[in-house]
């Protein structure tokens, strides 16, 4: 079996079906804090061997296509800042934070009030004695829970999601987007950044691969075709503004962490076994043909939610993205 025939999307079967339904239970709060905590409270020393300085797991941004990952680490925090158009006194919110890069940039560069939220201990863990170190507490405060339990009395100006929603689950898309057009105030923006299949009608990666991520790597991850991502947005209320398909930035990206982790393939083995190392290793190998080849996509998609007037104050170009 080829690598191509086995990242092959297929339609779904009685099979997938199955796992589906398996699933829509999966994605309630207590499995899905256990599916992060599998994923991510790996080792925060791991996931620093073979990360930029800051554990940014995400797609990087390569604006001019010579960056080393750092550089084009800190561009993909810049481009997502400038298309959320953050203002200074701004509240804005991080759902699935991360190591904190992101509302640590937003924070030093365009000083908003942020708030990031993760599953993971070890990420909160860590993002608190950042906050701690650089006297933040008034600026930024990090919590440990499920964007579900985030409170209907609190807004933000402005939302990002970056590299979360994977974990949402096909059947609570919705639910997530209405959930962000509840926090969000009339006139806000949100940028949602996640990784999606090309096949129209995907039900994941064929020939037992996305049974074997599923069961060995993220746990209760599923991908949403972009055509579906932007349906349910639309009927959440929210207006799709931009969309930006990255998907050479993370062929790229993931071939950068694959260098670097087989760099330290012997602190890595040290920290997690020989085992773990190679599902990792051969997992964002694979990914990372995955995106090479045209079998997987990641989108950036801005949108805002109108006021009570459907108005919505949005330049009439992309110009202020790029400045």
């Amino acid at each position: 079996m080829s690598l191509g025939q086995a990242y092959c999307a297929t339609d779904a079967s009685a099979e997938a079906e199955n796992r589906i339904q398996w699933r829509f239970w999966q994605h309630n709060l207590r499995r899905s804090r256990r599916d992060i905590h599998y994923h991510y409270d790996v080792s925060n020393e791991f996931y620093a061997l073979w990360l930029d300085s800051q554990r940014i797991y995400s797609c990087a941004y390569y604006a001019d296509g010579d960056e080393t990952l750092e550089h084009a680490q800190q561009k993909k925090l810049a481009h997502i800042c400038r298309k959320l158009r953050l203002k200074a006194g701004e509240r804005f919110l991080d759902i699935g934070c991360g190591w904190g890069g992101l509302v640590f940039y937003a924070v030093e560069h365009f000083d908003v009030k942020a708030v990031g939220i993760t599953l993971s201990e070890n990420q909160y863990q860590h993002v608190q004695q950042v906050i701690q170190a650089r006297g933040w507490q008034d600026r930024l405060e990090v919590r440990l829970m499920d964007y579900r339990t985030l409170s209907a009395s609190e807004t933000f100006d402005k939302i990002a999601s970056v590299g979360m929603f994977e974990h949402v689950g096909r059947r609570h898309l919705r639910e997530y987007f209405d959930k962000i057009y509840s926090l969000l105030k009339p006139g806000g923006l949100v940028l949602n950044h996640g990784i999606t299949p090309v096949a129209v009608k995907s039900s994941g990666l064929g020939n037992g691969i996305s049974e074997f991520i599923d069961d060995y790597v993220f746990p209760g991850g599923e991908l949403n075709h972009i055509s579906k991502v932007l349906a349910e947005l639309s009927s959440s209320g929210l207006e799709p503004l931009d969309a930006e398909n990255l998907r050479p930035h993370y062929g790229r990206t993931l071939w950068d962490w694959v260098s670097r982790l087989e760099f330290y393939a012997d602190q890595a083995i040290a920290l997690i076994g020989e085992r773990r190392y190679r599902i990792w290793r051969i997992y964002m190998a694979g990914s990372a043909y995955a995106f090479d080849h045209n079998w997987l996509a990641l989108f950036q998609v801005l949108a805002g939610k109108p006021d009570a007037q459907g108005k919505l104050d949005y330049p009439y170009n992309r110009s202020y993205v790029y400045a």
